[in-house]
């Protein structure tokens, strides 16, 4: 397969795409023979912030790889069900099939205020047992993960299984990817990095050296498509405006494609580097591929979901998914896809508040643990004898309380806290940890839980907040933006953040759309079933899905 010379591979890749025909691909749905006996590589893709809203907003609009996704089992009503719908959270659903309760991963962080180490605050995909690493620059690893992927069930049921997982974000490639990853890559800094103390693949240092020649030239603005032009609008936020930006990058600023549909381009191309260096769907037992695409997310905080940016980056997310499948079919490989998300989104209150949702706004600062913690200390006199009285990560979600208190003084300040919160007009619930621990895990559909059942599904005591913050619908929790890096976020309970779509396709496999909600939590045991990989009873939350649209059930081999 030709490869064009380092300086303009990248810069190339999504330019080409964009001159193909969306329908251009080795097969098509009508052209393929049904698939027989178990697909050969599951490729699981998680668009980062990829909301269910956007799915929707955008789906006539695209014609190569989402469209070809689109045309399988489309269940556009996904859940990441629990409260806590931040990257790491909802990454740990999508290959364990567990919800964050049992996985452990209730936030992106969390603060152990028991940790020998001085710095309290723990990362999601640390290992902090290691002196050199901190949650701002963490040595890398699985280690908090409390259950097993299902690369990592693969491979304990037939080690010659390979288990890849690929993305811009390590924690993204660690959530998917699990405890026994053959190859794993995430970018840093301008390159793509590997686990501590492995050496980069061939396939990895071909990737860096195409991003090392694109980022020393720099590349032109991407051109928007015409169906983009109502988004074409500036819209004042901060100190600057953002909505009319088209992704010029400057050289030398490895930030400048980490924010951009370049990102996704170069992790397509990092994947398709592996699976042709690894051989991927060609070994004895079916191997995982993970592809986490970051993109989206990186583009949403730094310009929000509605404007030109977002609307170009969906064209492009759509070329690029489209390249994989395309070299996936060029290899004759028999594979299946499945497509979800970590979690959705909500644009920025300035330009909602053009958009008809008056009330959307910033989170108060007086919501955040120190401004709290005055006035708490303020109310009942206690204030800690070693550090903050109160610990959190921002303005919302968890909450930790000094443990240089007594009982007596803890609980006291416990309730100060939520008599203080619970009457914010932005707050929508306050729960302590201990009402919390008291509440069953939910089930039934996740479209009707309620904000406790929510916050349940992703509570761990031994992890969790001693009060654990909901802010109330349309609440940003990005107090000041910062044009060009967080301008609008995630996290909230509501369903703009928690629906996702969930989309399966297997090229010869008939397809259906089911409107009725299913949680993420269910693709797990749907793929696990659909290569007939046994499992003990319990290791799931979910269900499997029966993905043939036929009287034949796909789920037979789980029964």
């Amino acid at each position: 397969m030709r490869r064009f010379s380092a300086p303009i591979a990248l810069a190339l890749s999504v330019a080409l795409a964009a001159c193909s025909p969306g329908s251009s691909h080795p097969r098509t749905l009508a052209s393929a023979p049904a698939p027989k006996g178990p697909p050969k590589l599951i490729v699981a893709i998680a668009v980062d912030q990829y909301s269910a809203d956007l799915f929707a907003q955008y789906r006539s609009h695209y014609s190569a790889g989402l469209a070809r996704l689109a045309t399988g089992a489309v269940f556009p009503s996904g859940f990441q069900s629990h409260a806590a719908t931040e990257t790491c959270p909802g990454h740990s659903t999508l290959l364990t099939g567990v919800h964050p309760a049992r996985t452990g991963i209730i936030a992106n962080n969390w603060f152990d205020l028991g940790a020998a180490r001085a710095e309290k605050k723990i990362y999601c995909a640390e290992d902090e047992r290691d002196p050199a690493s901190s949650s701002r620059e963490p040595v890398v690893s699985a280690v908090h993960l409390k259950v097993p992927t299902l690369g990592d069930l693969m491979k304990a049921a037939n080690p010659a299984s390979r288990n890849v997982a690929v993305s811009a974000k390590d924690r993204a490639v660690m959530m998917m990817g699990g405890h026994k990853i053959d190859a794993a890559y995430w970018y840093l800094k301008g390159a793509y990095v590997t686990l501590k103390g492995r050496e980069l693949a061939p396939a990895a240092v071909a990737e860096n050296a195409d991003l090392a020649a694109l980022l020393k030239i720099g590349a032109p603005a991407l051109t928007a498509p015409a169906w983009c032009g109502p988004t074409d609008h500036a819209v004042a936020v901060g100190k600057s405006d953002v909505g009319t930006g088209r992704f010029a990058m400057e050289p030398g600023k490895p930030d400048s494609l980490r924010i951009s549909p370049r990102m996704d381009a170069a992790t397509v191309d990092l994947a398709n580097r592996l699976v042709d260096e690894m051989d991927l769907g060609n070994g004895p037992a079916p191997d995982l591929l993970s592809v986490s695409l970051s993109a989206t997310d990186y583009i949403g905080h730094a310009t929000g979901t509605e404007g030109l940016e977002m609307c170009i980056q969906m064209a492009e997310l759509d070329r690029n998914i489209g390249r994989l499948l395309n070299h996936l079919d060029a290899r004759g490989i028999d594979y299946v896809v499945v497509l979800s998300a970590d979690h959705g989104g909500l644009d920025m209150p300035e330009r909602q508040r053009e958009q008809a949702l008056p009330r959307a706004i910033r989170a108060d600062m007086n919501l955040a643990p120190a401004a709290l913690a005055k006035a708490i200390t303020a109310k009942t006199g206690i204030s800690s004898s070693d550090g903050p009285l109160l610990y959190s990560d921002g303005v919302f979600g968890d909450y930790y309380v000094s443990r240089s208190l007594n009982p007596a003084q803890k609980a006291q300040v416990i309730q100060a806290f939520v008599a203080m919160t619970r009457v914010h007009p932005q707050v929508a619930a306050v729960f302590t940890a201990d009402e919390l621990a008291k509440t069953p895990l939910p089930s039934g559909n996740p479209q009707d839980w309620n904000l406790k059942d929510r916050a349940r599904a992703s509570f761990d005591p031994g992890r969790s907040g001693d009060v654990v913050m909901l802010l109330d619908r349309a609440v940003t929790p990005i107090p000041e933006p910062i044009p060009g890096m967080y301008v609008a976020t995630h996290g909230s309970a509501f369903d703009y953040d928690r629906r996702v779509p969930m989309l399966f396709y297997r090229p010869g496999l008939p397809g259906f759309e089911q409107p009725a909600p299913v949680e993420t939590v269910d693709i797990a045991p749907t793929l696990a079933a659909l290569i007939g990989l046994k499992v003990p009873e319990g290791t799931f939350d979910g269900r499997c899905l029966d993905l043939d649209g036929h009287a034949e059930n796909t789920c037979a081999a789980s029964k």
